[in-house]
C-alpha cells in the first residue's frame, strides 16, 4: 500500500515521504507519513498518520487500503475516548474536544482549547483537594480515636467548609455566562410595521437578509438568521410588523412574532423616532420587557419616548455599535471572562449536587452530628466532583491520611 524509499527507516516522531499505490503498483498519491510511539501520542497508543492531498477519491481508497489490511473504522470520538481510558487527558478536556469539533465562532473555539488544555480541570482540581484533606482529616480521627487526639473541631471543620462551598457555588454560577457561550441566545426584533425592523435586521447582520420596502407590512413571516456577537452565536429573528391584521396572512405572520418574541431569550422593540409614539408602541414596550431601540435617528425626531432607549440609524449605521453593546450588556456577554468557567450543563447539574451535600455537611457540623455521619455527606459532595475530574479510590484517602499526619512512628 504505501511505498517508502529504500534508503528511509521507520523512526518515532519523524514524517516520511512516501507512495500510495493501488493494486497495480501504479500511484495514486504521494503522502507524508508520521509515526508516534506510545506513550507520547494523542491516544497513548503508537499511532501512525497518513497525510493526503485532500481529494475525495484519494482519502476515501487510502481508507479502503487500510481497511482491506486488517484495519477498521474508528468509532465515534473512540480517539478521544483512548485518550482518556489511557490516562492521557481527564474527563473535561476530553468533553472539550467535542465543543472544539462543535464550535462555530472563533471565541467558542479558543474557550474550548482553553478547557481542552485544563482550563476547567485547573478550577476543579484545588476544591476536589480541599474536600479530599477534610475527609482524610475525619478518616484519621476516627482510625485513631483510641488515642484520645483531637483531629478537628466543629470550628475547624466550619472553616474548611465555607472556603469550599463558595468556590464550588462560583465555579457552578459561571455556567450562567458559560450556557451563553456554547449555545448562544435569541433576539427578537419587533415593532409596527415600517418603523424598520428589517432595515436593523440587516444592518446587525452586516448583509441584505430580510426584504425592505417602503410598504408597511412588508416582513409577513419570522426570518431568523445568527451571527456572531461578542464571539457568541445569536439568532436574530426578524418579525412582521405587530399590528390589527388586515387579512389572514398577515394575522398569523402577527401571531408568529408574538410567539418569536415570547420565546426570545432578549426581545428588542423597535420605534420609529420620525413618526409619533403611538398606544400600540407602548403596549409593545410593556409586552416585550427587553430593549428598545429609536430607529431612523437621522430624520427630524418626532417620537416622545422618555425611558431608556438606543438611538440608531439602520440606514447610515449611526449608533449600531452603541446598540450591540446594549444587547451584550442585557444578557450578560462580557467581552472579557476568566478563564475556566463552564458550558457542560452536566458539569453545572453536578456541581449543584455537591453544593446540596456540602450544604447538609455544614448543618451537621452545626448539630453536632458523628464525624462518622458527617463523613456520609462529604462522600456524598465528593461523587459528583468526581464525576467530573475521575474516580478517587480508597488509596488515594489512605495516602492522604498517612503523608499528613505522623502517626504510628
Amino acid at each position: 500500500m504505501l511505498d517508502l524509499p529504500a534508503t528511509q527507516q521507520w523512526h518515532p516522531w519523524q514524517s516520511f515521504l512516501a507512495r500510495l499505490a493501488d493494486h497495480e503498483g501504479a500511484s495514486v498519491d504521494h503522502v507524508v507519513v508520521g509515526f508516534f510511539e506510545r506513550p507520547r501520542s494523542y491516544t497513548a497508543e503508537d499511532v501512525v498518520e497518513i497525510a493526503c492531498h485532500g481529494s475525495p477519491v484519494v482519502l476515501r481508497y487510502a481508507v479502503e487500503r487500510c481497511a482491506a489490511m486488517g484495519a477498521r473504522l474508528a468509532e465515534p470520538g473512540e480517539f478521544t475516548l483512548r485518550a482518556y481510558l489511557n490516562g492521557r487527558i481527564d474527563l473535561p478536556r476530553a468533553e472539550a474536544v467535542r465543543d472544539l469539533i462543535e464550535s462555530t465562532t472563533l471565541y467558542q473555539a479558543r474557550v474550548a482549547a482553553q478547557q481542552a488544555e485544563g482550563a476547567v480541570s485547573k478550577r476543579v482540581a484545588p476544591l476536589k483537594e480541599r474536600l479530599l484533606e477534610l475527609i482524610a482529616l475525619l478518616e484519621a480521627g476516627i482510625d485513631f480515636a483510641d488515642n484520645d487526639v483531637d483531629f478537628a473541631s466543629a470550628a475547624d471543620i466550619a472553616a474548611r467548609l465555607e472556603p469550599l462551598q463558595a468556590g464550588i457555588a462560583k465555579l457552578a454560577s459561571s455556567f450562567a455566562y458559560g450556557k451563553l457561550v456554547h449555545s448562544g441566545f435569541t433576539l427578537a426584533i419587533v415593532g409596527r410595521p415600517n418603523v424598520g425592523k428589517s432595515s436593523l435586521f440587516n444592518r446587525l447582520l452586516e448583509q441584505d437578509r430580510a426584504i425592505v420596502t417602503a410598504i408597511p407590512g412588508t416582513t409577513r413571516d419570522t426570518v431568523s438568521e445568527t451571527a456572531s456577537l461578542f464571539g457568541i452565536p445569536v439568532k436574530f429573528v426578524d418579525t412582521a410588523g405587530i399590528r390589527e391584521g388586515t387579512d389572514a396572512v398577515e394575522t398569523l405572520g402577527i401571531e408568529r412574532s408574538l410567539q418569536a418574541m415570547a420565546d426570545a431569550d432578549l426581545a428588542l422593540t423597535v420605534l420609529d423616532l420620525s413618526a409619533e409614539l403611538t398606544a400600540e408602541d407602548e403596549s409593545l414596550i410593556g409586552k416585550a420587557r427587553g430593549l428598545v431601540a429609536g430607529n431612523k435617528s437621522d430624520l427630524a425626531r418626532r417620537c416622545r419616548y422618555d425611558g431608556p432607549m438606543v438611538e440608531v440609524s439602520a440606514l447610515t449605521g449611526e449608533g449600531i455599535d452603541e446598540l450591540r453593546a446594549a444587547i451584550g450588556r442585557a444578557i450578560g456577554v462580557a467581552e472579557t471572562r476568566e478563564a475556566g468557567f463552564i458550558t457542560s450543563l452536566r458539569h453545572e447539574g453536578l456541581l449543584r449536587e455537591s453544593i446540596e451535600a456540602l450544604d447538609n455537611a455544614r448543618r451537621a457540623v452545626d448539630f453536632g452530628i458523628p464525624h462518622e455521619m458527617l463523613l456520609l455527606d462529604l462522600y456524598a459532595a465528593l461523587r459528583p466532583i468526581d464525576a467530573i475530574t475521575g474516580a478517587t479510590t480508597a488509596d488515594d484517602i489512605l495516602n492522604r491520611i498517612f503523608s499528613t499526619f505522623c502517626i504510628g512512628k
